[in-house]
């Protein structure tokens, strides 16, 4: 990232609210903003290949759920946080990945500028392109604060987006099956 750039953008936009960037508890702003923007879209450098690369051979054939994977995003039409639980799926082909693993990948693509709708697609790609399972499925559940702090300001509103591969297109009854694990 260009640490320079974005300090001086910050700076034209204090300017540009009508702020002085030179005031005393503004002066380091640009700075902090800096090293936040590193750390929040860090996905930008990183890939799923590598936290999904780490598998463990099984004969296991049936669902498998990590739910309630916590995440933190950034819009970006509003460059404002999203953030709620992803719930993410697939059904093993022989292989499967260590639980940590699917929570490094949604963080990943958390750590972007994202959509939403986007990122629930994202998720569920990495998985089969990775992971090669029978199928994969991917919902998230997240308040976005472009809804809450400005325009409609709903706070509480969330929005369910959800992505379904393989096995998972195809079978209503896993799908289902799904969808009730999710809410146990």
């Amino acid at each position: 990232m260009d640490e320079k750039k974005i300090m001086e953008g910050v700076r034209l936009l204090l300017e540009g609210i009508g702020e002085d960037p030179m005031r005393e508890g503004l002066l380091e702003t640009p700075q902090r903003i800096a090293r936040m923007y590193q750390e929040i879209f860090a996905g930008l450098t990183q890939s799923p290949a590598q936290p999904l690369s780490k598998t463990f051979h099984t004969k296991q054939a049936d669902l498998v759920l990590e739910k309630d994977i916590q995440f933190y995003a950034t819009c970006e039409h509003h460059l404002l946080p999203f953030y709620g639980k992803a719930h993410v799926a697939y059904v093993p082909q022989g292989k499967v990945a260590g639980l940590s693993k699917l929570a490094r990948t949604v963080d990943i693509y958390a750590r972007r500028p994202q959509l939403q709708e986007r990122m629930t697609a994202q998720i569920a790609d990495a998985l089969m392109e990775y992971l090669e399972p029978l199928g994969a499925m991917v919902m998230l559940e997240a308040e976005h604060m472009c809804m809450t702090m400005r325009g409609i300001k709903k706070p509480g509103s969330r929005t369910v987006t959800y992505a379904a591969r393989g096995v998972f297109e195809e079978s209503d009854t896993l799908k289902d099956r799904f969808f009730q694990m999710v809410r146990q």
